[in-house]
């Protein structure tokens, strides 16, 4: 059979690979770039991206915080990229999802290297390669803590461990000063909506949980919708549902008041696929259950034997649910008149007719100039006039497992004519979002580690604008080089091969520390801005001593009211909406997540 060969779009564009959520499977996911290659006829790809869940653990201390129950946790193979032993075939940079070690990746707010070779990019960034701008946002949304600091700081209590990934809308504020065209999104969650966008009554026919929170606007994320609307990148990449999806998002025609078109549906032809296709869908596999005793088998392909990759396949939701205090996210999504026609389904469904609340609340932090006027629907006056394009091509893909669509390489034409003379590609900062991060600095310097505050009123756009204009002729005046340099270091201790359920890796034992990376401080130094997350070592002791905060959300694991995700970890295939200790399948009512 002869080689595939090189397309000219191909040979001059960045060859990207697309990967869903991570789950700590780093040898099955280079291994399977690698067949998919091959097969493509590509000598490799200059950028892999994985959606989140990457589960950057480097030891047994950083495990015992990764937000899921004990019984759940396994070392992955991070570790052995994180001590050297392998390093990562492909560039790879991440954004965070729900189930990280977040302890890690806090040292880390504004990038860096946690292995050598793979970059997380931060609680949000803007980053350059081969001509291309990424932008990425990590988290998943829980509007009870959208205008929260980052408050957690070690030691965590357990409400903590899955608070400190939800998005903050300061890190989305920054986001949306962004006035350039950026080419690539990332988020962990899906935008809010986007699943209208695409063929939902195929996607509901799958994955039929998702069709009422559909219906109610409660699927997916806020902060990911408005950071898309604003942005309007060319492509779009998300995870955390488990599933491949594919739609078109398109803006400035006929839109509501978000300026989103209420365009047809699309399919997964909108974007080149792996040449590849997956086996048969394992039929015995449980979406809503809790059955730990669902083992998937060896994922093994002509190229290469893979080991077994999470072998209980099952869909953790590891959010606690909303406390009676806080009101749940309400009915509606924004998305007025969306009308998909269906090729002989039953489902009669249409997106709904009203704006969901939270998504006006979100709406409503903004800068007043970020708002439309009364009456002028059609108006997109604030909107960057240098963001031009109008249509988002929308990819979600599954988790690293046997026979799933986890992986999709794609070609994306580059500002460079030919990208062969500056391979291997590096990674580069982008000026305007290093204006922006000075800019804030600044202006609205972080608080961390106090739960009392709430992030500062947003200014207006102008005062915005002429902050970031005055930080971009300090950047342009203070900085020439742009890559990003290779300083990974190793900050914590490397995997010692011990069980991580011996007492000696808790909190408590005080093994668990928070360290001062050397990247951040450098990154710091480097925008002339102060270093919120370098404290000395008399604090931190301080706070070791002390211990934890009290836990005011102290339930757990469990489903409580069943209104904040979906619910608890029983093993039967209720779908109620909690009660009692929440241990029935407590619907989503925060976005669905946990997966």
């Amino acid at each position: 059979m002869a080689k595939p060969s090189l397309s000219l779009e191909e040979h001059n564009g960045l060859r990207l690979a697309i990967e869903g959520c991570g789950h700590g499977t780093l040898h099955a996911i280079y291994a399977s770039i690698a067949h998919a290659c091959k097969a493509k006829g590509w000598p490799d790809v200059d950028l892999l991206i994985i959606g989140g869940d990457f589960q950057s653990v480097r030891n047994g201390f950083d495990l015992n915080v990764v937000a899921m129950p004990a019984k759940y946790r396994e070392m992955g193979d991070f570790h052995e990229y994180y001590s050297g032993a392998r390093k990562a075939p492909y560039l790879t940079v991440f954004v965070g999802g729900n189930h990280e070690a977040s302890n890690y990746l806090f040292e880390l707010y504004y990038g860096g290297w946690v292995a050598e070779a793979i970059y997380y990019m931060g609680a949000a960034n803007v980053l350059r390669i081969g001509g291309v701008r990424i932008a990425g946002l990590s988290g998943i949304w829980k509007a009870y803590n959208y205008r929260k600091v980052h408050y957690e700081r070690l030691p965590y209590n357990e409400s903590e461990t899955k608070s400190i990934y939800h998005v903050r809308e300061l890190d989305v504020r920054k986001l949306l000063q962004i006035r350039t065209q950026v080419d690539v999104g990332i988020s962990h969650d899906w935008p809010r909506g986007v699943e209208w966008k695409g063929d939902w009554a195929k996607l509901f026919r799958r994955k039929g949980h998702f069709e009422e929170d559909a219906r109610s606007g409660q699927l997916g994320s806020v902060a990911a919708k408005l950071v898309m609307e604003r942005l309007r990148p060319r492509w779009w990449f998300s995870a955390h549902l488990h599933c491949k999806f594919a739609g078109v998002v398109k803006y400035g025609e006929q839109s509501n008041g978000a300026g989103v078109t209420n365009g047809s549906a699309a399919t997964s032809s909108s974007l080149p696929s792996v040449p590849f296709a997956p086996g048969p869908k394992n039929a015995e596999e449980i979406e809503l259950d809790l059955d730990d005793d669902d083992d998937e088998a060896s994922a093994i392909n002509d190229a290469a034997v893979v080991k077994s990759v999470n072998p209980d396949e099952i869909d953790l939701e590891l959010e606690d649910e909303d406390n009676a205090g806080v009101a749940p996210v309400a009915p509606g999504q924004g998305l007025d008149g969306v009308q998909v026609q269906l090729d002989g389904s039953k489902s009669t469904a249409t997106a709904p007719l009203h704006t969901a609340p939270d998504l006006a609340a979100a709406r409503a932090a903004l800068p007043a100039s970020f708002h439309k006027p009364p009456n002028s629907a059609q108006s997109t006056s604030s909107h960057p006039p240098d963001i031009t394009n109008t249509t988002t091509h929308f990819l979600a893909l599954d988790k690293c497992l046997p026979n799933r669509d986890f992986l999709q390489l794609m070609s994306i034409p580059a500002s460079i004519a030919d990208l062969d003379t500056r391979r291997p590609l590096r990674l580069e900062y982008d000026p305007e979002w290093l204006s922006i991060t000075r800019a804030f600095a600044l202006s609205e310097p972080l608080i961390l580690g106090d739960p009392k505050f709430n992030a500062p009123q947003a200014k207006s756009e102008t005062d915005y604008a002429a902050l970031v204009d005055q930080s971009r002729d300090w950047v342009d005046a203070n900085i020439s080089d742009f890559t990003v340099p290779d300083n990974f270091t190793i900050s914590a201790p490397v995997y010692d091969g011990g069980d991580f359920r011996l007492p000696k890796y808790g909190q408590a034992a005080g093994g668990l520390r928070e360290y001062t990376n050397p990247q951040t401080s450098t990154f710091c130094s480097m925008l002339g801005i102060g270093n919120p997350f370098d404290i000395d070592e008399e604090e931190r002791a301080g706070r070791l001593l002390a211990g934890p905060r009290p836990d005011a959300r102290a339930d757990g694991f469990e489903g409580g009211r069943g209104r904040g995700g979906r619910g608890g970890f029983d093993r039967g295939r209720g779908r109620g909406r909690g009660g009692g200790g929440g241990r029935s399948r407590g619907r989503g009512r925060g976005g669905r997540g946990g997966h």
